[in-house]
């Protein structure tokens, strides 16, 4: 499969890999397809070339906007998949804790518990792929 080789592009490659982990970005590249090959590299240059890897916010900071954003849309599969990236991006249990707090509060309390619950499951298996 060929792959964009912009400066903006590699950069977000070595970011989505540092916050994602290189399981999760290669199996994401290999489900590329025409569909949705302009997609991948647009979300690869913007999201991850240009906004994550800005130097302004740190990897925690961005995790737990990310989460707070992820569990106020109830946005489950990528909210699943920001909460095993705090493995990267050093947000803590206890930050994730009081980042749905906020989401409970400026957001509701049953997006917070959808969140909660999902946070606890995957945590669990972070946690399992650890030992």
């Amino acid at each position: 499969m060929v792959m964009p080789n912009s400066a903006l592009f590699e950069q977000g490659m070595k970011t989505r890999r540092a916050i994602l982990g290189d399981k999760h970005v290669d199996a994401a590249t290999a489900r590329i397809s025409d569909l949705d090959r302009d997609f991948q590299t647009f979300i690869t240059e913007t999201a991850w070339g240009t906004v994550w890897s800005n130097p302004d916010l740190t990897p925690r900071e961005r995790s737990l906007i990310t989460l707070a954003i992820l569990a106020a849309l109830g946005r489950e599969e990528e909210f699943a998949m920001h909460v095993r990236a705090t493995a990267n991006t050093g947000a803590t249990q206890e930050d994730l804790a009081q980042v749905l707090m906020h989401v409970a509060i400026y957001s509701g309390v049953p997006s917070a518990n959808a969140a909660f619950r999902l946070a606890k499951e995957e945590l669990k298996k972070v946690q399992g792929e650890d030992r």
